[in-house]
């Protein structure tokens, strides 16, 4: 029971584990290249007036509602853990439709927090965040990613919200917290029939608990709802166009809103391209080769930081059979931790991938493969799991997985069967001993899902939308690079503006990168519109 692909669950590893353990880490100090000096507008794409926006129109039904803005609580269970945000933030909920195609019928409550601008004399308007996933909780992720956007802050009110279906959006329960436990540390690449077998059922139970508990909601968890809700939100917060930051799945999301609204499109980033022609076996297939490609650069670096000190030796081939000889050990000899659960295979490869996912926890990363090879403890490559998984320090899990699941599986069509990815098997491990099996099983998660998916792939076309931002980093594990021209080409001529980092990690802004974060700051602040191919180094 398994999908790689996250976004807050990946981008807060960061800030969890760095204190972890210590080790080998890459360079990250390369170069930055000065921000383009030629831009190809140098105005805003949609002009927003400055001080607090007026929606267009006449405001009705349910366009016409009042937020009623409060002091937020600390994060529920379901959003993940954490403490109450300082007091400059405010949280609101706000009414949408069920089904969209009925808006006078059933509504339901989506989870919004804001941090007002600063400049108010200044202000732009609001600037919506969406962390991906899908189903990572906004409300918990922007305030403790806040620091990384404070020069947005300046002259945006940053808003972000727990998506439908995600975290207290009418968050998609499936199983309980021990079941949970169960199903992350099962094996997720079987290789026996019996093995097969086990995993079909833990994904059978997985998918009745889901229709159990949650089958009113889960037709309608779909990213194009997500999209309607957003431009509901524009028009209830005031503003006439949306400007917007979407970050791994939320880069499909903002794709469909250009789509769905391509006039309402203000000043747009999408940040780690999803991309959105490719169907749920191309896409895992290229997250295998994204995860081991990131590998490979984790163990060179770290062999060109402490050589033999490094556990994975001198990396290349060398280390992939290293990292691949320990996961098949735990396959038949799960390690103990001081937490009293055993670190297992599929446990191990999910904190391996979580920390490939930035190159400021590749420490952790080296101190964990230190840790299990030499030592035969697996405490913290299974904290590095926890992360990624959404289970906090007391064993409660976030309906991460559970959302992730239900959003991923009513929006894609295709249904995978055992025998399909038995037949694919060998392209996937030849993409990565390490991730492939993990990564074509999959697949199969779907399987049996109670609603059927809407579409083979998103649609993205956005003729007439301002331009938009379009950011991929080369290093990047679970949306490879060419997902963003990928994107670019699909939004159509005019809208999609490539802006390639060339580096590590997963969310090329979070990186603080210079020239990257100038070159997205001077789009989003002041409306420059940088040359289509600009490359930060």
């Amino acid at each position: 029971m398994h999908t790689v692909v996250r976004g807050a669950g990946a981008l807060g590893l960061t800030v969890l584990l760095l204190a972890a353990a210590t080790g080998c880490q890459g360079d990250g100090s390369s170069a930055a290249e000065p921000a383009p000096t030629s831009p190809t507008s140098p105005t805003s794409p949609t002009s927003p007036t400055t001080g607090t926006a007026a929606a267009t129109g006449t405001a009705t039904g349910l366009a016409a509602q009042q937020l009623d803005w409060h002091a937020c609580p600390a994060p529920t269970g379901a959003q993940g853990d954490g403490t109450a945000p300082a007091a400059d933030w405010q949280c609101a909920t706000l009414k949408t439709p069920l089904d969209h195609g009925k808006p006078d019928g059933t509504t339901i409550g989506l989870a919004l927090i804001r941090s007002r601008a600063k400049d108010e004399q200044h202000r732009i308007g609001s600037l919506l965040f969406n962390f991906g996933g899908p189903g990572a909780s906004g409300v918990a992720t922007l305030p403790a990613l806040a620091a990384t956007y404070s020069s947005l802050n300046s002259r945006y009110d940053l808003v972000s919200f727990d998506p439908r279906g995600v975290g207290a959006s009418d968050g998609v329960t499936c199983l309980d917290d021990r079941a949970m436990d169960a199903a992350t540390a099962a094996d997720s690449t079987p290789d026996t029939p019996d093995a097969v077998k086990a995993l079909d059922d833990g994904n059978a139970r997985f998918v009745a608990a889901c229709e159990h508990n949650s089958g009113a909601v889960l037709p309608y968890v779909d990213t194009e709802s997500a999209a309607r809700d957003m431009d509901l939100m524009r028009q209830v917060l005031g503003d006439p166009k949306l400007s917007y930051f979407g970050i791994s799945y939320g880069t499909q999301l903002g794709g469909v809103y250009a789509h769905l609204f391509p006039q309402q499109v203000g000043r747009m980033v999408l940040d780690s391209v999803v991309d959105p022609t490719k169907d749920p076996q191309q896409a895992a297939l290229g997250q295998a080769q994204g995860f081991q490609l990131a590998l490979d650069d984790f163990m060179k670096a770290c062999a060109a930081q402490v050589g033999a000190a490094c556990p994975t030796g001198a990396g290349g081939d060398e280390g992939t059979a290293k990292v691949t000889a320990l996961v098949q050990k735990l396959a038949q000899s799960p390690l103990p931790t001081t937490q009293g659960r055993q670190l297992t295979e599929s446990l191990a490869i999910t904190g391996i991938a979580g920390a490939l996912y930035s190159q400021e926890t590749w420490p952790v990363l080296a101190a964990g493969l230190t840790q299990a090879m030499d030592q035969g403890t697996g405490d913290t490559l299974l904290q590095l799991s926890d992360a990624l998984n959404g289970r906090d320090a007391q064993g409660h899990y976030s309906n991460l997985n559970a959302a992730n699941r239900a959003i991923s599986c009513v929006d894609a069509r295709q249904r995978y069967s055992d025998q399909d990815v038995q037949q694919q098997l060998p392209q996937f491990q030849a993409a990565s001993p390490v991730f492939g099996s993990y990564t074509a099983w999959g697949l199969t998660a779907c399987t049996g899902w109670p609603v059927p998916g809407k579409a083979a792939h998103p649609e993205v076309s956005a003729p007439g939308a301002a331009p938009i931002l379009v950011v991929g980093t080369t290093g990047d594990p679970a949306t490879p690079v060419e997902g963003a021209r990928t994107m670019a080409q699909q939004l159509g001529a005019g809208v999609g503006v490539t802006v390639t980092l060339q580096g590590e990690g997963h969310g090329g802004y979070n990186t603080g990168n210079p020239c990257l974060k100038q070159t997205v700051d001077a789009y989003l602040l002041d409306g420059t519109v940088p040359a289509d191919g600009t490359t930060c180094g």
